[in-house]
């Protein structure tokens, strides 16, 4: 299994070697990580965590100055090989969903998980159809009846013409 992509490296902060991420992970979970990797690297501890807008401030104990933290600028953030977040009921990893196959509640194959676009009012599902083409779904409970990450598979009701757009 791949190791958990947490974020990327998007700046410096300050001068004692903090970095802004932007999360690929619900902001509030990057409070209990207590230990990252950092592409091309070694796992480092984690020594504060705080929010920011729409992104996270990490201290690292790997970055002590601004240089250091600007070493880190683009950087990609994994949990460490073999750890899975806590992320609590009807929420998954972005990386996880993706190739799941749909299937409608009638039973019929749909297609597969593409991709998963993040907005601010909820996640587009980008479903590949299986006759060609693709659509986006919402990602709320009313479209989404069942994600069975054990077999692969989401459960979806389509609302009308959605597959048309």
């Amino acid at each position: 299994m791949e190791r958990i992509k947490l974020g990327q490296v998007t700046a410096p902060v300050g001068i004692k070697g903090e970095i802004r991420v932007y999360p690929y992970l619900e902001q509030a979970r990057f409070s209990d990580i207590k230990e990252i990797c950092v592409e091309g690297g070694d796992s480092v501890r984690v020594e504060k965590c705080r929010q920011d807008k729409n992104l996270v401030v990490l201290k690292l104990s790997c970055a002590q100055s601004r240089n250091d933290a600007e070493s880190l600028r683009g950087k990609l953030l994994y949990l460490p090989e073999g750890v899975e977040p806590d992320l609590g009921e009807d929420t998954y990893l972005v990386d996880r969903l993706i190739g799941l196959n749909v299937i409608g509640e009638d039973g019929k194959a749909v297609g597969t998980v593409r991709d998963v676009i993040t907005r601010p009012a909820q996640d587009l599902y980008e479903i590949e159809k299986a006759d060609g083409g693709s659509f986006l779904l919402p990602a709320v409970k009313e479209f989404v009846l069942d994600v069975d990450m054990e077999n692969g598979r989401m459960t979806v009701r389509l609302p009308e013409g959605i597959t048309d757009l």
